[in-house]
């Protein structure tokens, strides 16, 4: 895709500043500062490395209001600089053709639903009753069971496996080798035997809009009622969340972290890799969870843009000083 400089800074309500036909000037791409070329955007999101962007071969800066003054290229003034960046990549970068239609290899059921400007990629199956909205890919390899619904504008990369009866929201990006709806870890001992029996998992598993699902996750359906995944959360590879968990909107969890059932994770959490969140913990509002946090059963954690560390996790400040105790009575021991 081509933008002009002005119709880039319009499509992100950002103030171009350029010399005459500069302004027409035309990008097909975004890089970093030292890869950049002749037609590439770049950003910068303070003054450090302002003169560096100046001096490379991009086309256009994106930098916030301290480069305003700034000469020796155009320039798009934003209040938020990597973000507009991010606008900008999304706007460039075109999406894989896909082939539009069921390709020879995969098998529909024909009781499903298929909106249109759908893909249906190699040797997938697609079950009875299930829904696909509008212009949703979906990629080699996958399994769709019985009634599924995925909304309009998604993408299922391949190998993505879907259990009965899931629901999926618009604009979902499911990455591959990911497991959504299976069962979950719920079994009950029989106290005469000593042996395990299944508990029920007969619920189900709900995603919102805007969701984006790393490769290879896991995410299972209720026992009884329902796993929750909100809009807007974000993923990373090789999480797994357990049966009736609900995670809030906006919610970001990074690689390897590990949700036990009944847990809940309040809007605008972040969690970071490795964490470990046992059964019906609640993790409150905009609580950050440090890499390889633990939380035990139970535990209610609050604190709007706290920090928190450790196992069991506290506030990164209180650890920090226990840490630092710690250390000065080793160093008194030796």
């Amino acid at each position: 895709m081509k933008y002009s400089l002005k119709e880039m800074a319009e499509q992100l309500k950002a103030r171009l500043i350029a010399n005459g036909s500069a302004a027409q000037a035309t990008v097909n791409g975004v890089a970093s500062l030292e890869s950049a070329g002749a037609t590439d955007l770049i950003f910068v999101e303070d003054g450090k490395h302002l003169a560096s962007a100046l001096g490379s071969k991009a086309e256009a800066v994106i930098a916030g209001e301290f480069a305003a003054e700034a000469a020796g290229k155009p320039l798009l003034i934003h209040a938020q600089p990597r973000l507009a960046f991010a606008r900008a990549a999304a706007l460039l970068t075109e999406a894989p053709a896909a082939q539009l239609g069921v390709h020879p290899t995969a098998v529909v059921h024909p009781n499903a639903k298929i909106g249109l400007g759908v893909s249906v990629g190699p040797h997938s199956v697609v079950g009875d009753a299930v829904t696909i909205g509008a212009r949703t890919r979906i990629g080699p390899n996958c399994s769709i069971a019985a009634r599924v619904v995925i909304g309009s504008n998604c993408v299922l990369e391949s190998n993505v496996s879907i259990y009965a009866g899931t629901k999926v929201g618009d604009r979902v990006h499911i990455h591959s080798g990911t497991v959504l709806g299976s069962d979950g870890f719920g079994f009950v001992r029989d106290a005469a035997s000593g042996r395990y029996e299944k508990f029920p998992q007969i619920g189900r598993l709900e995603i919102g809009h805007d969701v984006e699902i790393g490769a290879n996750c896991t995410i299972d359906r209720g026992a009884l009622d329902a796993t929750v995944i909100a809009d807007g959360v974000k993923l990373d590879n090789l999480i797994h969340i357990g049966h009736n968990v609900r995670i809030g909107e906006n919610v970001v969890i990074a690689a390897q972290t590990g949700i036990s059932g009944s847990s809940v994770i309040e809007r605008d959490a972040i969690i970071a890799g490795q964490v470990g969140i046992a059964d019906h913990v609640t993790i409150g509002e905009g609580v950050i969870l440090g890499a390889q946090c633990g939380v035990p059963s139970g535990k209610v954690i609050r604190g709007k843009g706290v920090v928190f560390w450790g196992t069991p996790a506290r506030p990164i400040k209180g650890y920090l000083k226990e840490l630092a105790v710690l250390a000065r009575m080793a160093k008194k021991q030796h």
